[in-house]
């Protein structure tokens, strides 16, 4: 398990959350937007083309910001049988009924070097998207792909990749 997962009262039960630290370079980023176009909207007089120009950056990085607030307010607890969010939306993915799983990696250079994965589960209509800077990711990603191969579910080659880079083999797909 990973040390950052808090474990919960019920036997295989763990709990996983957006740390802050994991967090501020969005909330930097979204202050980096806000501020100075409030400020230009506080202190100079602009006219109508400007201001609907900054006005929608303002809103680019105001539903951007909110968007980070919202994930940051977001946990996930994860049982034998099921995976659910807590905070504003509740979700539930559960492994059984499991008919989808796609794992992506955003890289941030050339290199590939630095960026993030990307958890994408569906079952029974429910979809569920889980970045790489939650708590436990790793943890939540196998047992993901566990619950996958028990379901005989086909992964594309990106996904086996990805998975791989973390340490976990599958078997890619035959198609």
């Amino acid at each position: 398990m990973s040390p950052m997962a808090e474990v919960e009262d019920a036997p295989g039960t763990t709990r996983h959350i957006y740390p802050s630290s994991a967090m501020v370079g969005d909330y930097m980023r979204a202050a980096a937007g806000l501020v100075p176009t409030g400020v230009l909207f506080a202190t100079v007089p602009i006219g109508a083309v400007a201001g609907t120009i900054l006005g929608g950056f303002a809103a680019i990085f105001g539903v951007f910001a909110l968007r980070t607030v919202l994930r940051h307010g977001t946990s996930l607890e994860m049982t034998d049988t099921e995976l659910r969010t807590q905070g504003v939306s509740h979700r539930t993915i559960r492994w059984a009924e499991l008919d989808r799983m796609k794992l992506a990696y955003y890289s941030t250079r050339r290199d590939k070097r630095a960026g993030w994965m990307q958890l994408e589960l569906r079952a029974s209509g429910v979809k569920l998207k889980i970045d790489s800077r939650i708590a436990g990711f790793d943890e939540v990603v196998r047992r993901a792909s566990d619950a996958a191969a028990a379901r005989g579910i086909a992964l594309n080659e990106a996904t086996v990749a990805n998975l791989e880079a973390l340490g976990i083999k599958m078997q890619a797909p035959e198609w």
